[in-house]
């Protein structure tokens, strides 16, 4: 891991993301790309809807100098740091410095001590995750020191996916932790017999050749499932699979990727397919 990148609006949630995101670029000698987007409301301008160049300088100075002070931090202290500064709100800006960069993970904060609150619906972070090439961890309270040792990726176990697995074992073996791919087998038309799930997950791991092995948890829903299932084996992190602009994967349509992130205790991850 050579590069990480954390956007910032100044709240508690930015900067658990940010003490997450100095533990790793201190574990892996990264380079930290902050990076804060200024807005210009439009409750600053004038009626005429006009704003002079003078104000328009005054504010970024301002937003600057408090930038300045929020990166003034003990836990950053040793870490190569770089601070980014976006002119507007245009989130797939993110994306755009990450490709600049060749950064290898985004970093982000939840919000909401009950979860990831609308995080999937046209969130900030949402925005985000669709547009994402990269890697895209949310960090859910404050993490001192962030040392995932099991980490549970969920998914449908089709052939599209297999990528996302991928990135998910090179993530894994970056931080030093445990995969564990989980098959969620819940009842109703989507119900397989335990013959027929191994089958599809044998086609999928042979296709993927990365020598894991999966399990199969029988739960009442596919989000139950993942979280109860994570639980009982104290999982550090959930891996979610995406499909970029489409927003989530296959697997998790609707609203069942919004409520595995937004009832999780622990960190998620999501992955590009």
């Amino acid at each position: 891991m050579k590069s990480i990148i954390v956007p910032v609006d100044f709240s508690n949630q930015s900067e658990q993301a940010l003490k997450v995101a100095a533990s790793l670029a201190k574990q892996h000698k990264a380079e930290l790309l902050v990076l804060h987007m200024l807005e210009l409301s439009p409750a600053i301008m004038g009626e005429s809807g006009y704003i002079s160049q003078e104000q328009v300088v005054y504010l970024i100075k301002l937003g600057e100098k408090r930038f300045a002070e929020f990166l003034d931090k003990p836990y950053l202290k040793g870490v190569k740091v770089v601070p980014v500064i976006k002119h507007y709100k245009v989130f797939s800006e993110v994306n755009e410095v990450a490709e600049k960069h060749n950064v290898d993970l985004i970093i982000m904060g939840s919000h909401g001590a009950d979860g990831l609150q609308e995080i999937f619906i046209g969130s900030n972070t949402e925005r985000v995750v669709r547009t994402a090439d990269v890697p895209v961890l949310v960090i859910k309270g404050d993490i001192e020191e962030f040392t995932p040792k099991t980490f549970v990726f969920a998914s449908d176990f089709e052939v599209e996916s297999v990528p996302a697995l991928k990135k998910a074992k090179e993530m894994a073996d970056l931080l030093g932790a445990k995969l564990q791919p989980v098959f969620i087998n819940t009842p109703g038309d989507e119900f397989l017999s335990n013959g027929d799930a191994n089958k599809k997950i044998s086609k999928f791991l042979d296709t993927a050749n990365l020598g894991l092995a999966a399990e199969i948890f029988n739960d009442y829903t596919v989000e139950k499932g993942v979280l109860n299932y994570s639980d009982a084996i104290s999982a550090d992190l959930i891996g979610i699979p995406t499909h970029g602009r489409r927003g989530l994967a296959h697997f998790f349509i609707g609203s069942i990727g919004e409520d595995i992130a937004n009832h999780s205790e622990v960190p998620v991850i999501t992955f590009k397919m």
